[in-house]
């Protein structure tokens, strides 16, 4: 045996390898830099509402589904197709005292006598399925409503889009309506299912790490 072209082959094996992993971490790089930019789009383009209730009690967690189905309802502007991320603001500063009244009408109805705060703020989320939809991990904008203490389980829609309903564990929505509202990419991102189950773990990850820092 040639022991002299076997070492150019076992090189040149390897070089290829390298080459080949190369490519491979270049490749998977961009993909990641570009799932993560298209996160970032629809994080931009959402806006959630997030009820949080008193306590995690049985009547706690009954009057946080009165409150979410009572605003829900209302006519207010800010919870209509007309609010999107970028006049959100402007929305809420006209229809926040609407929107607490009806909260804490509802509260004193059911005979719930502690206080609650309305808000338009940035939260950090996990990664959340919505019906058939993923949204990733990262700040949102959000119409954030806290019930006494707010210490218990929480319930949160998508306002913007318009997605919101009642029924939000039943909800089912597709593509053809979410692709009025946000970029193909965007689209491609929530309707992925489990196809980006790995990236949208490495998003949270590094989404976490982020707040740690700012912290």
């Amino acid at each position: 045996m040639n022991f002299k072209n076997k070492d150019i082959n076992i090189k040149r094996d390897k070089l290829f390898l390298a080459v080949v992993a190369i490519f491979i971490s270049i490749y998977t790089s961009f993909s990641c830099v570009f799932f993560a930019s298209a996160c970032a789009g629809v994080r931009e383009d959402v806006v959630r509402l997030h009820i949080l209730a008193n306590s995690n009690s049985e009547e706690d967690q009954q009057i946080k589904i009165k409150v979410r189905d009572a605003l829900l309802e209302t006519n207010s502007d800010i919870l209509s197709e007309k609010v999107n991320a970028d006049n959100a603001h402007i929305y809420f500063e006209e229809n926040k005292e609407e929107l607490l009244g009806v909260v804490l009408k509802t509260l004193r109805e059911n005979g719930y006598y502690y206080n609650a705060q309305i808000s338009l703020q940035k939260e950090s989320y996990e990664t959340r399925e919505y019906g058939n939809l993923t949204f990733p991990a990262g700040e949102y904008l959000s119409l954030k409503v806290v019930l006494g203490s707010g210490e218990g389980r929480n319930w949160w829609c998508v306002m913007f889009p318009p997605l919101c309903v009642p029924a939000a564990d039943d909800v089912k929505t597709d593509s053809e309506k979410t692709a009025d509202y946000l970029s193909p990419e965007g689209v491609k991102i929530i309707n992925s299912g489990e196809k980006y189950v790995v990236k949208f773990k490495l998003l949270e990850l590094y989404e976490e790490l982020m707040q740690k820092i700012k912290e």
